[in-house]
């Protein structure tokens, strides 16, 4: 199969319009930038409708109405424009209609900078809008696994009724990677009846998240929990790496891991047993990755980019059991893998 070395956010692009993407909504903002750019030149000539509304509140309100109607449909942005869209990602979920999100997320808070950060997972583990409501989240650690998400994505999106989240950063949408784009066997989804298609010879179908009526609100919150559990029981996903023989264990997802990885070859070849977990869905969280080692885990150090957010999910998945410690650094500032060695020689001082 040919390998084409592309950018991570034209990769996205180009796998989403492989994977049946038939509408994109969305504003320019750095470091996604790219990713619409691609969409605007290259989804017209491809059947596609491409559309940069004017706002990133718009492009949320466009991406309800067009999965309503049963479209494939995908908005992107980075971390400022994804909280515009927070109102609208709650009001998608409560009516369970399917969509992919794209974060490529920058320093924050506020406007903060465009250098890469991993400061957005509280809002998109927890829910950053209103109301009991979950998106599934997923992490990728290369270019070529941003490619494989992609089509994952969509086809979760559909299965569920429910919005996934691509959950990036600055550096995988602005590094180079050789790719390639498998053939992939089509995955069996249910047929989208429920989506607001016209009358002819059909029931009305009506797309809403409005319940006056609290006690149906609360047998529809009630659903969507069932289902959240499902998805929590399915489609966990993880990475285990150097993991068999290890006692120490360092945490990490998207590009803090791919340093992380090096950090720990270092440290094995100075005889430091230790380990790698990398979550690739953020939610559902693979706590059963943690069972798989808690047995003989002395301790886990858990690094992001960021002040520490992912580590609060490490100490409920480790639940007392072990030593949690914390290395991260916020504001766009990327540590090294020589940094994350000396954190990993601390925690063996320390356990």
């Amino acid at each position: 199969m040919e390998k084409i070395l592309m950018k991570g956010n034209e990769a996205l692009a180009e796998a989403a319009i492989r994977a049946g993407c038939q509408c994109f909504f969305g504003y320019p903002i750095t470091p996604q930038s790219e990713l619409p750019a691609y969409l605007a030149r290259e989804m017209p000539k491809r059947g596609g409708v491409f559309l940069q509304a004017e706002s990133e509140v718009a492009a949320i309100n466009m991406v309800y109405g067009a999965a309503g109607a049963g479209a494939r449909v995908m908005t992107s942005s980075s971390s400022p424009g994804i909280s515009l869209k927070q109102e609208g990602i709650s009001y998608l979920c409560g009516a369970e209609l399917p969509c992919v999100i794209v974060n490529i997320m920058r320093g924050g808070p506020g406007l903060g900078d465009i250098q890469p950060a991993q400061s957005d997972y509280y809002q998109a583990t927890r829910g950053g809008g209103h109301g009991d409501y979950r998106t599934i989240v997923l992490a990728p650690s290369s270019v070529q696994e941003l490619v494989d998400l992609v089509y994952d994505a969509f086809d979760l999106a559909d299965l569920y009724r429910n919005p996934v989240m691509i959950l990036g950063d600055g550096i995988l949408g602005q590094m180079m990677e050789p790719v390639v784009f498998k053939e992939r066997p089509k995955r069996e989804l249910p047929p989208k009846d429920w989506a607001t298609t016209g009358m002819k010879d059909r029931k009305q179908n009506i797309i809403n998240s409005l319940y006056l009526d609290p006690v149906k609100l609360e047998e529809h919150n009630w659903k969507l929990y069932r289902k959240y559990k499902e998805i929590e029981e399915k489609e966990v996903r993880y990475e285990m790496i150097n993991c068999d023989d290890a006692e120490y264990f360092v945490v990490a997802y998207g590009i803090a891991a791919r340093i992380a990885l090096s950090a720990i070859e270092m440290a094995r070849e100075k005889g430091i047993k230790v380990g790698l977990i990398r979550p690739i869905t953020l939610w559902p969280y693979p706590v059963k990755a943690f069972e798989e080692v808690i047995s003989r885990a002395k301790a886990f150090l858990t690094v992001e980019l960021s002040l520490g957010q992912m580590v609060d999910d490490v100490k409920l998945s480790v639940n007392g059991r072990a030593p949690v410690y914390f290395y991260g650094r916020p504001g766009g500032m990327v540590f090294t893998a020589e940094e994350i060695l000396k954190e990993i020689e601390k925690m063996r001082g320390m356990a």
